[in-house]
């Protein structure tokens, strides 16, 4: 944060053990009613295995041999996305092409017995090998190397979405590129599913938001500072926010080190909200737990400045671990980050104001003791007994 509404805390040891890390909060508890659809977000991409090299001092050098201090694996891509939304208590869908080997076999389970996520549309895909992304963490930032196949014909669907149709949900959060069109995101906001999306970096240099036809479907775009400007033409990350309200009526404007800025166009609303500093250890995944935190808050009927500073709350703790998937937080972490700034001497009162919401969320029983042990999954291990 701004010095002026800055919060302290300690940083968390990103040494792990063994556990799950399922939810222990139902954020959407009081709005449940019969009749509601089934799941709280859909998804839907490509699922990478991560490998994730840490403890690098600096960057491998060409011709020498480095050795890094941990290892860890874990269900990468759109797998980060659906483990933090799972992670925040919101039942998850996912449909993703599994590769036919063991690195397929262990995502699946990772997701579907670890973290509870559904995957009835999803698929294995005879002979198609996984895609694999080699992440190596080092001086706050990371390298990756990835190397994949496109899915073969049998796993057409992926094209579409899903293999019949999106099931239903109360939101999905899709990944937008431009000039292509998604089928499946017309088809889910016909059937009131409210579309969250985010966007990559536009290789073509084009920057031309009609290109983004998909985003006439959707309620809140998720751009950070660098795309926001380049699609609006405009010099400020904030007058880019207000531009965006043209094409969709909330636009989220992720600002880096500064926090993040939001307008809501149906209410009027616009909130900014600084980011927690924090030193981060690895920042890959940190923008899919970003969005996870500001769906679960839109979802929960939350306002907008609560919405935001959740979402960079989720992402601040997610950056002091390592990993994609692996370093999406949960309530245990959110209510032990919580219980511990506020113990901490010297705490700006209006820091901690912004993050009184989270005396309704997190129950006294989740008040663990800081820093948390995360585990690190790692494939190979035979099973005891």
């Amino acid at each position: 944060m701004t010095p002026s509404h800055a919060i302290a805390a300690e940083e968390p040891d990103h040494l792990t053990r063994a556990g799950s890390r399922r939810a222990d909060v139902d954020p959407l508890a009081a709005l449940r009613a019969p009749g509601d659809p089934p799941w709280d977000v859909y998804l839907t991409g490509t699922v990478f295995l991560d490998i994730i090299f840490t403890g690098l001092d600096t960057a491998p050098v060409r011709g020498t041999e480095s050795w890094a201090r941990g290892m860890g694996s874990s269900p990468g891509g759109v797998a980060n996305m659906a483990t933090a939304l799972a992670r925040l208590g919101l039942r998850t869908s996912l449909a993703a092409a599994f590769g036919d080997d063991h690195y397929g076999e262990y995502c699946w389970d990772a997701l579907a017995q670890g973290e509870g996520i559904d995957l009835t549309a999803s698929r294995t895909v005879p002979g198609w090998h996984s895609p694999v992304t080699v992440s190596m963490a080092y001086e706050g930032e990371r390298t990756m190397v990835s190397h994949g196949h496109e899915p073969p014909s049998g796993a057409a669907f992926l094209r579409e979405g899903t293999p019949d149709r999106p099931p239903r949900a109360r939101a999905a959060v899709a990944s937008l590129t431009p000039g292509t069109r998604a089928p499946w995101i017309a088809q889910a906001a016909r059937e009131g599913t409210r579309i969250f999306a985010d966007v990559g970096w536009d290789d073509t240099g084009a920057w031309d938001l009609s290109s983004l036809a998909d985003l006439e479907h959707c309620e809140a775009f998720l751009p950070n500072a660098e795309e926001a400007k380049r699609y609006t033409g405009a010099g400020c990350p904030r007058v880019a926010a207000h531009a965006l309200t043209a094409y969709v009526p909330v636009a989220v404007v992720t600002l880096g080190s500064e926090g993040a800025y939001a307008v809501d166009r149906r209410t009027g609303e616009a909130a900014e909200v600084p980011a927690i500093a924090v030193e981060a250890l690895d920042p890959t995944g940190a923008g899919d737990v970003f969005v996870a935190g500001f769906v679960t808050g839109s979802l929960a009927g939350w306002p907008l400045a609560d919405r935001l500073a959740f979402a960079g709350l989720t992402a601040a703790l997610s950056v002091q671990e390592f990993g994609g998937s692996l370093s999406a937080p949960g309530w245990s972490e959110i209510g032990a980050w919580w219980r511990r700034v506020q113990a901490l001497p010297g705490q700006d009162p209006a820091a901690l104001r912004r993050y009184a919401f989270l005396d309704g969320l997190v129950p006294e029983e989740l008040d663990r003791p800081w820093p948390l042990r995360r585990a690190v999954p790692t494939i190979g291990f035979r099973r005891s007994g």
